[in-house]
């Protein structure tokens, strides 16, 4: 087990790496999910991971704050570095580790509690119960929630939109103070509205974190992000398993990608 200050504050620049993951193989089970992935991800960025359904995107997503510790039968070989500690070392504690990289799911994953409790809930568990109103305030003014709900923060957070609940999620991960957000296709339930608050959030929230997010919307990468990588789906061990086609800025990505592969699925060939 390890205390919050095991891992070191942020001191690097602004284009600095923060995340590095270098995996060998994912497997569940028998099956390879994922392999050969050498991938740093950049402060103070929004990353896109495209590609086709089942290639891993969200399997690696999950890799980077060790969410795949929940799944039975998960076994990753390789690192993934975080400030440059593996946080796959045996003391680094992966509950410690998801407050400093949390997670938002691709369904509004809200407990049956109120607005209030939501939020509250990381604040709790950190022991910051002396400036637990302010840190609920912070977080939802954050995901631009406030003056939505400043005067039903009692009320069940189950009687929000979509949206809202949507938003409600990100604040509840901002409360943690969290230096990275990973995002599971957050707006693939949502309207066209609610996507684009979401976006717009996103946009604000890289001033202050760095954000991961796996999405199918072709549209909503190029415009949102500032890095995209490109999976697809290759034969290994008799299965189709995920890889990394090509990594780079978004804009060489979309309009000049360097692999024909890419070219192929960002103009809508297949996938």
């Amino acid at each position: 087990m390890i205390a919050n200050s095991s891992l070191p504050a942020d001191t690097s620049s602004k284009k600095s790496k923060i995340i590095h993951a270098q995996i060998e193989a994912l497997y569940y089970g028998k099956f390879l999910a994922l392999r050969d992935i050498d991938l740093p991800i950049y402060k103070n960025t929004i990353t896109a991971f495209i590609g086709p359904s089942g290639c891993g995107k969200s399997s690696l997503l999950r890799c980077l704050n060790r969410l795949n510790d929940l799944v039975a039968g998960a076994r990753l070989s390789g690192q993934v570095f975080f400030h440059d500690i593996d946080i796959y070392r045996r003391e680094i504690d992966p509950i410690v580790l998801r407050t400093h990289i949390g997670m938002v799911f691709q369904s509004p994953n809200l407990f049956p509690k109120s607005i209030y409790d939501n939020v509250a809930f990381s604040p709790r568990l950190q022991l910051f119960q002396e400036v637990l109103d302010e840190q609920v305030e912070q977080a939802l003014r954050q995901a631009y929630l406030w003056d939505e709900v400043k005067d039903r923060l009692k009320k069940s957070a189950l009687e929000l939109s979509g949206g809202q609940q949507q938003r409600l999620c990100i604040a509840r991960a901002l409360a943690a103070r969290p230096e990275v957000i990973l995002m599971d296709e957050p707006c693939s339930s949502l309207d066209p509205i609610a996507t684009q608050q979401i976006e717009e959030l996103m946009r604000e929230l890289k001033e202050r974190n760095t954000i991961v997010i796996v999405t199918h919307n072709m549209q909503q990468a190029a415009r949102l992000s500032d890095r995209a990588a490109f999976f697809n789906l290759e034969m290994q061990e008799g299965s189709r398993t995920g890889e990394l086609v090509e990594y780079n800025f978004t804009d060489i990505i979309f309009n000049h990608p360097q692999q024909e592969l890419t070219r192929q699925y960002v103009q809508g060939r297949f996938g």
